[in-house]
């Protein structure tokens, strides 16, 4: 079918595998039509054990396929050494049906599953080469009547006019050359896990004719015959899965993933080998024995010492409301502000006010109220001292420290986009000073900070964050992680580290924030707060690991989940809002409903066309964890996915035209790219050693605004301009101390809108484009996401306080007229949203108001219980 290549992408310096066409198929178009099918069909599955395809293309008339670059070995290979232990194949058969189940939701049938198309990686088993897939629907066969021009040996069938797929794999109805469907691959996935746990395939012959007879009318042998200690269970599902007629199998991969996983939780009595059950109930016998001698002891003891019984220790779980008029947004405010104190007495955590404004505040957990810290505006990702006494946290660029004792913050240093640390005993701080950087070192009295951590831009990393301490103060614990992979990725991990040596350990994957407590590790998989076992002397994880939590708040694109922990015992951490869902509605001027658009969904980053008849917006894989861009047509109400691949794609920008559209792909460094909106190859705009951000493209085509940060935190955010006449060349527009972005060109190209916060608090101002000139102030207190409309006579933005604000402008020369800012509705609680060039209408996705203010849970002795 194909040869496979070890290749590097240099656009996104990665390896990869690239799949062409062998020189004697070039020339075949049903082999080529094939290849190009199977590049379509891989296009439109995203999942964790299923081959990420990453482009398709020609060049110099050869079809080419890119490939997620996989290292293992195929389970082919792997069945030669014998049958799989039982745990390990009941867990690769779970990823295989669960990639299946993937397949079969989004209408693509396998065809030619088999253990030569299973890829058994470090990381689990992927699914491979879907050549032969092919779309739920219509299909006609030529019958057995081919059956002539099969090989005797075993080997890919793919001629045309034979029957597709490899021969000991294939469901009685494909060899009749009747429709494929998904139970067609369910008779081959049962095939598969017949020889996973015996080493022997289900089905042989001798001859062609004996092995179709055998197919068609034969049973295979009992797995209980060749594995005696496999589960009764697994061999009815087996038999299940091998059944002649289809409507007899079961009918989904989802009923197989669930029956397998039911298997590997212990399933009850009845789905273990008969032997062990026996011996099992013997042993009961002798337990009730036993127990009955033990109950007469313990009443003894119990009359005896009654005086001296311990109250049963249990763990309690209770909820945390917002303080009144107030809310917790904790993941949507990306600050991170959920901590406990090591004494487990106090809970801080970010808080929202009516005008927008965040802060961090302080509740004792022997009381009923909590209380703003001053000075802390804006502060995010805080930590505690190891004595509860200081809280450590970033602001304005700078890591700083707040004495709960009624001092005012101190800074400690530098820090520009800082990422949560860890406080030792010693008086050491480790952090990570940008979402680039590797883990620096400095002392809590302040100075300047060193790294004691590298990245590994060999193997991919891009990250390193959520650096904590263990108790000998020497060993800290951090997650690696790469920005363009998704969740699933082998390069998201968590390491053990040493202060003052390059020496470290992998300790397990996951894509998480971590902290050390109580003899375990906590971290979060699939929004599951999990506990695990953990020698802080050995540097070793012992047994498995423990839910204490489910539907975790947490965020992909900032690595990391809503929890916390204390040394002794308290547990926090707050649930239920990522899987939240915003419904899209029309509002008039006055906020009034007009109509709903469609489903309830996850709408971000939603931007209306130039002609407000698409919109384009963001959205997240729930398993990847990464980031695509869809576009939906609003007449039609049909979503269509418009980006692809592993990396995040954000911020969209539409061309004046409709045309194209700009957008930010995350790697490294977010780079600038650029689109067809009906669908095509993405080009590079513009790359840099600077995170960039697209917020306007220009009326006549030729310039693209976007954000850029500076990558030595001088000048923090700022904004540029990129030329796309021609070369493609940036310049600076605004550069300064302060933050600034989202700039927005007037129609007739001559003012500029921006958001500063150089007043203290983020306002919408206009400068004069290119420039020099003054700058004139819109907003008051407080405003962002400002926007021109009706030909540049009115600015619409949203103030702090959640209200959407509309401003009449006149132009004239040089001279920049407003009137005072009025309210046209409250915004809240939008996600996102857009409004109509003329400003007579907005589309909004609108978070339900049971989702806003959820509160946190808090867990108290959440060790107890877990032994068992």
């Amino acid at each position: 079918m194909g040869m496979v290549y070890r290749a590097v992408d240099t656009r996104l310096e990665r390896e990869v595998a690239v799949k062409v066409l062998p020189a004697g198929l070039l020339s075949d178009e049903a082999a080529r039509t094939r290849f190009r099918q199977e590049a379509l069909t891989l296009s439109k599955l995203n999942h964790p054990h299923i081959a990420v395809v990453h482009d398709f293309d020609s060049a110099g008339g050869v079809d080419f396929l890119v490939m997620e670059l996989l290292e293992g070995e195929t389970l082919a290979t792997r069945l030669q050494k014998g049958p799989l232990p039982l745990e390990t194949m009941l867990r690769h058969a779970i990823e295989i049906a669960s990639a299946l189940d993937r397949a079969h939701r989004n209408g693509i049938v396998h065809r030619d599953l088999k253990p030569g198309n299973i890829m058994l990686t470090p990381h689990g088993a992927k699914l491979l080469d879907f050549g032969l897939a092919k779309m739920r629907g219509p299909e006609t066969g030529r019958g057995a009547s081919s059956l002539s021009s099969l090989a005797t040996e075993l080997r890919e069938l793919t001629a045309e006019g034979t029957i597709l797929g490899t021969f000991q794999y294939m469901a009685p109805e494909q060899l009749e050359g009747k429709p494929a469907d998904a139970r067609t691959d369910l008779f081959a996935l049962g095939a598969v896990l017949y020889e996973m746990s015996t080493g022997h395939k289900a089905f042989d012959g001798k001859s062609q004719a004996s092995l179709i007879a055998s197919i068609m009318a034969a049973d295979p042998q009992p797995i209980s015959k060749l594995q005696p200690m496999t589960p009764p269970a697994m061999e009815r599902l087996v038999r299940t899965c091998l059944a002649k007629s289809p409507d007899e199998r079961w009918q989904t991969a989802h009923d197989v993933k669930l029956q397998l996983q039911w298997i590997a939780e212990g399933g009850s009595q009845v789905g273990l080998p008969a032997p062990v059950t026996a011996r099992r109930r013997g042993r009961e016998r002798w337990a009730w024995l036993l127990s009955a001698l033990l109950a007469v002891v313990a009443v003894a003891l119990a009359v005896v010492q009654w005086r001296r019984e311990v109250p049963e220790v249990r763990a309690v779980r209770s909820f945390i409301l917002a303080p009144e008029g107030k809310s917790f947004d904790i993941l949507r405010d990306r600050s991170g502000g959920l901590s406990v104190s090591p004494d487990g007495r106090h809970l801080t955590f970010s808080v929202r006010d009516a005008g927008g404004d965040d802060s961090l505040w302080i509740r004792s957990l022997d009381s009923l109220s909590a209380r703003a810290l001053p000075g802390t505006k804006g502060a995010a990702w805080p930590f505690w001292s190891p004595d509860s006494r200081y809280i450590a946290f970033f602001s304005e660029g700078k890591l700083k420290k707040i004495d709960l004792a009624g001092s005012p913050p101190v800074r400690i240093c530098d820090a520009n986009d800082g990422r949560s640390g860890s406080w030792s005993r010693d008086g050491v701080i480790v952090f990570a000073p940008t979402s680039i950087a590797p883990i620096h070192r400095v002392p809590a009295a302040g100075g300047k900070a060193t790294p004691v951590s590298r990245l590994d831009e060999e193997h991919g990393e891009t990250t390193h964050r959520w650096a904590t301490f263990l108790p000998d103060g020497k060993h800290f614990l951090y997650m690696a992680g790469t920005h363009s992979a998704g969740t699933k990725s082998e390069t998201n991990a968590i390491y053990v580290a040493e202060m003052g040596s390059d020496r470290k350990k992998l300790l397990l994957q996951a894509r998480s924030n971590v902290s050390y407590a109580s003899g375990h590790l906590l971290y979060v998989r699939d929004r599951v707060l999990l506990a695990q076992p953990f020698d802080p002397v050995g540097l070793e994880l012992k047994g498995e690991p423990l839910p204490l939590g489910d539907g975790v708040d947490y965020d992909p694109a900032y690595f990391r989940a809503i929890f916390a922990v204390s040394d002794n015992g308290v547990l926090a951490y707050q649930a239920g809002g990522a899987e939240s869902s915003a419904q899209l509605s029309w509002l008039d001027r006055n906020g009034k409903e007009i109509e709903k658009v469609g489903e309830p969904g996850n709408y971000d980053d939603l931007t209306l066309s130039p002609d407000g008849r698409r919109f384009v917006f963001s959205l997240t894989d729930p398993d990847m964890g990464t980031t695509d861009l869809w576009i939906q047509d609003l007449a039609r109400n049909v979503r269509t996915r418009f980006t692809f691949g592993i990396a995040n794609d954000f911020s969209p920008v539409w061309s004046p035209d409709g045309a194209r559209i700009a957008y930010a792909v995350s790697g490294k460094y977010d780079d600038l790219f650029v689109k067809p909106s009906s669908g095509g190859t993405e080009e590079v705009l513009f790359r840099s050693q600077e995170d960039k951000v697209p917020t306007d493209w220009s009326r006549d085509g030729k310039l693209l605004v976007f954000e850029t940060s500076d990558p030595d935190g001088k000048t923090r955010r700022n904004i540029a301009v990129l030329s796309l006449s021609g070369k493609a060349e940036s310049r600076p527009f605004l550069a300064t101390e302060f933050n600034e972005g989202q700039g927005q060109l007037s129609p007739d190209g001559r003012w500029m809108l921006y958001v500063s916060d150089e007043a203290g608090r983020n306002e919408v101002y206009a400068a004069p484009y290119p420039g020099p000139g003054g700058k004139w102030q819109i907003s008051s207190g407080g405003g962002a996401g400002a926007s021109w409309r009706k030909g540049g006579a009115e600015i619409i933005y949203i103030a702090a306080s959640g209200a959407v604000m509309s401003v009449n402008v006149r132009l004239q020369g040089a001279n920049f007229e407003t009137d005072t800012p009025r309210a046209l509705f409250s915004a809240r609680p939008a996600v996102s949203g857009d409004t109509t060039a003329d400003a007579q209408r907005f589309l909004v996705a609108l978070r339900p108001e049971a989702e806003q203010g959820l509160p946190i849970t808090l867990v108290t002795n959440w060790t107890v219980g877990l032994d068992r």
